[in-house]
C-alpha cells in the first residue's frame, strides 16, 4: 500500500518572498529544497507527497509546480489564487487547471487581519469557482478564530471538498480544548469536510520531548469524529523541524494509529489522500 504525505512545503528564500518567515523562526528560517526531503521520505517509506503553498503568491505556486514536474514522488500541489478577486481567480484557475499536478487552493487565512476574511461574499464566490472545477480547498482554520467558519463554508459551498489543516491547531488549555472539540465535531458532521493529522508536534507542551502520548488524544478524537476515510497524514515539514524531525513525526503518528485495522491505517496514510486530491495512484 502506498504512503502519502499530504502536507509538506518547500521555500527558497533566494527565489520567492515569504514575509511571514522571519529570523525569530530559528531553524526554519532558511531555504528547504526537495533534495533535503527526499532521503527522509525514503527512510520513512513514504511514496508520494502533496506540496502545499506557503505564501499567497503566484511565485510560490509556480515554484511548487516546477518541483512537481522534476520529482516523481510529488503527486500533487495545493497552490494559491486570489479568492477575494473572483474574476482574477477565474482566469488563473483556467491556467493552473491545465497542469495535472494542480489539485487545489489554500490561502493563509490566519495572516489576514480580518478573522472573518473567508466569509466575505467575494471569497465565497471564489470558493465556488473551485467547486465548479472539482478542485479542493485546504482550510487554515486556526482555533479559535477560524475553525468555527468551516461549518458555514460547508453550508454555503456544499459541493466544495475541504480539508482542515493540522486539526485546526488544538489549544493546550483544557477549557479551550473543550470548545475546539465542539467546533471540530460540528465541522465533521459535514460530509464534504476532511481533516489532516498534521502539525500536531508544534501544539505540544514540550517541543523537545513530545511523544505519541501528547498527540494521541487529539488523533483519537479526530478518528472518532471523521473516521479514517476522511483523515489523512501530513508531516508539515519543514515546519515540523521546530519540534523534532521528519522521522519522529512519521514514527510517533504511526504509533497513534496502532488501534486501527490495517485497512483503516491504509486510509489515513494514503487512500484518503488519493481520493480527496484525485492523485490517481
Amino acid at each position: 500500500m502506498y504512503k502519502v504525505d499530504t502536507h509538506q512545503h518547500f521555500w527558497n528564500l533566494d527565489e520567492v518572498a515569504y514575509p511571514w518567515l522571519v529570523p525569530a523562526y530559528g531553524p526554519i528560517y532558511r531555504t528547504f529544497t526537495p533534495s533535503e526531503l527526499e532521503p527522509q521520505l525514503n527512510a520513512a517509506g513514504v511514496d508520494k507527497t502533496v506540496i502545499v503553498q506557503a505564501m499567497d503568491s503566484y511565485a510560490d505556486t509556480d515554484s511548487m509546480l516546477a518541483i512537481a514536474a522534476q520529482r516523481d514522488w510529488v503527486a500533487g500541489v495545493v497552490g494559491w489564487v486570489p479568492l477575494h478577486d473572483p474574476a482574477e481567480a477565474d482566469k488563473k484557475l483556467d491556467d493552473y487547471a491545465r497542469n495535472p499536478y494542480f489539485k487545489g487552493i489554500r490561502h493563509l487565512i490566519h495572516e489576514e487581519s480580518n478573522p472573518d476574511w473567508v466569509l466575505q461574499k467575494q471569497v465565497i464566490e471564489g470558493l465556488g469557482l473551485l467547486a465548479e472545477r472539482d478542485l479542493t480547498f485546504d482550510v487554515v482554520a486556526v482555533f479559535p478564530k477560524h475553525l468555527k467558519h468551516v461549518l458555514t463554508l460547508a453550508e454555503k459551498v456544499p459541493e466544495l471538498m475541504m480539508v482542515i489543516d493540522h486539526l485546526a491547531k488544538p489549544p493546550l488549555d483544557e477549557s479551550e480544548r473543550k470548545e475546539w472539540r465542539a467546533q471540530l465535531a460540528a465541522a465533521a458532521e459535514c460530509p464534504n469536510v476532511y481533516a489532516k493529522i498534521s502539525g500536531l508536534n508544534t501544539v505540544t507542551p514540550d517541543f523537545a520531548n513530545w511523544t505519541c502520548e501528547d498527540i494521541k488524544p487529539l488523533v483519537d478524537f479526530a478518528i472518532e469524529q471523521f473516521g479514517p476515510h476522511r483523515l489523512m497524514f501530513g508531516s508539515d515539514w519543514p515546519v515540523a523541524v521546530l519540534a523534532g524531525d521528519y522521522a519522529k513525526v512519521w514514527a510517533e503518528t504511526n504509533k497513534c494509529l496502532v488501534d486501527l485495522t490495517s485497512a483503516e491505517r491504509d486510509a489515513v496514510l494514503g487512500k484518503t489522500a488519493n481520493a480527496f486530491y484525485g492523485l490517481d495512484l
